[in-house]
């Protein structure tokens, strides 16, 4: 496993981290989210991150629980806030800040987390409170840093106009199937001393090869259940399915599996310091890790997109 310096800040996190959405907590038996925490440390991941709405909080109990006795600063912990946790609990004032991190300290059982992000932009709060709140946080030893995912680069610029502390991680999706961030948010970014954790890599699963054109999903897949399938239902269009198959030699050339290439594409960005995966089995994250390092020439990068275009012309 190789390494890289988030942002701005001194937290050196894993090229490979490990995800809990829809998963830990909910759709995976508790057995094998212990096993894939486990496999992430023997693969020498030490970035998790997480978020009070997954499963409800579930995903945080079952984090606090595996990560109880495993010494403190050998890994780095992330977590967010925004989206619903009841009906009155959702957004980004201050005082949804100090409820929901104390409620999230709570139920990873920690004293802080390494990170706190703020999961999407709030419209309806000012931002001086949000990051008032934010600094808050930190001057208190709650979280050692401030992130944010998914906001635009005017949402970023106006931040960091803001006295008080500074976001060093920016989390947005980006994979080889999405690269929007790569117009404004990396080069705003790079500029700000601000680190990508980018979500979603494999495009839900996509990017593994295991959908095919014409084919109804395989049994035990993300898209196959009725709980965890919802977001890449829409996603599963044959002309896209194509192009990541016409991948498959690209991969076998250089003794890679297509997540593995898919993670390396990923990763071939300076501005990305982590790439979060989701695993639902252990074997799952020491495949993935070992993408960790893969550098791909000019010319397999040619090809990936070539793969693509292929589709965008049909």
């Amino acid at each position: 496993m190789e390494y890289r310096k988030l942002g701005n800040s001194d937290l050196v996190v894993s090229e490979i981290s490990l995800g809990s959405w829809l998963t830990y907590g909910g759709g995976v038996a508790r057995a094998e989210a212990e096993g894939c925490v486990r496999a992430a440390f023997d693969a020498g991941i030490n970035f998790i991150d997480t978020a009070n709405v997954y499963s409800g909080g579930r995903a945080e109990e079952l984090l606090g629980e595996v990560l109880r006795g495993v010494p403190r600063d050998s890994y780095v912990l992330a977590t967010k806030l925004y989206f619903p946790m009841s009906e009155t609990d959702r957004g980004l004032s201050a005082a949804q800040i100090r409820k929901q991190l104390d409620a999230s300290l709570r139920r990873l059982r920690v004293d802080h987390v390494d990170l706190y992000q703020c999961h999407r932009y709030d419209p309806e709060t000012p931002l001086e409170e949000t990051m008032a709140a934010l600094t808050e946080a930190v001057r208190q030893g709650k979280t050692r840093y401030l992130g944010f995912s998914e906001w635009s680069a005017d949402q970023i610029r106006a931040a960091l106009a803001l006295p008080g502390e500074r976001f060093v991680s920016s989390q947005p999706q980006y994979s080889i199937l999405w690269r929007e961030p790569e117009a404004e948010v990396f080069p705003l970014c790079a500029q700000q001393g601000i680190g990508q954790i980018v979500w979603s890599p494999l495009a839900q699963g996509i990017l593994t090869g295991k959908y095919l054109p014409g084919a109804a999903p395989p049994p035990g897949s993300r898209a196959a259940s009725t709980t965890m399938g919802v977001f890449i239902q829409r996603r599963l269009d044959d002309r896209v399915l194509e192009g990541v198959q016409r991948l498959r030699p690209i991969a076998a050339e250089l003794g890679l599996t297509l997540s593995q290439l898919a993670l390396a594409w990923v990763l071939r960005r300076p501005e990305v310091s982590s790439a979060i995966i989701g695993a639902s089995r252990p074997a799952q994250v020491t495949e993935n890790a070992r993408a960790s390092g893969v550098k791909l020439s000019p010319d397999v990068l040619r090809r990936i997109d070539e793969a693509f275009a292929l589709q965008a012309s049909s």
